[in-house]
């Protein structure tokens, strides 16, 4: 297993890789390449304050949510919304999102500004990882091409106020 300096040696070397991918070849945990970026490019964001943020999420409008496993990858674009709460899920219910989130097993947030591995160009997006360091959804305020500076400066105003520590 690789260690932390030979993971951020690798990422300061290829900013623009896939988080995914990264922890395939380093066999860790995603969230442990991340953690593992440059401090301005990934702020730890307090996990105890996950709903405030996911509903905060509203506020962006349209954004590009990706949720992967082992064996898929679904993306979708829409709004969070029609928040609710059934037993052991948060549901985020809009016209154009519909996700179900086991909230109890959010254990990490980061707010994540990096190149694209398509374009190069800097994404912002909120990240979220489960207890174990997986993935569990990512909300991309921009997907390709660049970001309007309301939602770069609304994605700043987050990551500041929901900094961990």
């Amino acid at each position: 297993m690789a260690t932390t300096e030979e993971i951020r040696a690798f990422i300061l070397e290829n900013p623009n890789q896939m988080t995914m991918l990264l922890a395939k070849k380093f066999n860790v945990p995603e969230a442990e390449i991340v953690r593992a970026f440059p401090e301005d490019r990934a702020v730890e964001l307090d996990p105890s304050r996950w709903e405030e943020l996911i509903r905060g999420l509203e506020a962006f409008g349209k954004v590009h949510v990706i949720v992967s496993n082992g064996a898929t990858t679904m993306e979708a674009v829409g709004q969070f919304g029609g928040f609710s709460t059934a037993g052991v899920f948060f549901n985020v219910q809009s016209d154009s999102l519909d996700m179900h989130i086991r909230w109890q097993e959010i254990g990490v947030i980061f707010a994540v500004e990096k190149p694209s591995h398509l374009e190069g160009k800097n994404t912002f997006s909120f990240q979220f990882f489960d207890r174990s360091g997986n993935a569990a959804f990512k909300v991309f305020l921009n997907f390709g091409g660049e970001i309007a500076s309301d939602r770069a400066e609304r994605f700043n105003q987050i990551r500041d106020g929901f900094r961990k520590g």
